[in-house]
């Protein structure tokens, strides 16, 4: 086999997707329209392919891959740096609201969160 057939089999690596939404996400039951103050509150924020979680086990997080799970509906997995543990992944669904309300479903939890001002 050639070097060149052999260079066609292998995996193309793919870059990773960015979120469905970007900036600041606080923590909030609100169902109020617009954004909220943020201080003091657990935030998320997404930024192209990057997710950091100022309360997480692991605070930065980087995109692998988004996939529509329904309307406005999101599967996304991410990988994050860990000493312990090869490759480490983690899954959520992202659900948007509407422009100011996500929910986050993640290791059977639900986490509900309004945009930041």
């Amino acid at each position: 086999m050639t070097a060149a057939a052999l260079a066609a089999m292998l995996p193309v690596p793919c870059g990773a997707a960015s979120y469905p939404v970007s900036g600041a996400w606080g923590v909030s039951t609100s169902s109020a329209p617009g954004a909220v103050d943020c201080r003091n509150r657990r935030t998320i924020v997404f930024t192209g392919d990057r997710r950091h979680d100022s309360n997480g086990g692991a605070p930065d997080y980087r995109n692998v891959s988004v996939q529509a799970a329904g309307p406005s509906r999101y599967r996304i997995v991410d990988t994050f740096a860990n000493a312990l543990v090869s490759n480490p992944h983690t899954e959520f669904t992202l659900t948007q609201i509407d422009t100011d309300h996500i929910v986050l479903e993640m290791y059977g939890t639900t986490l509900a969160l309004q945009r930041c001002k």
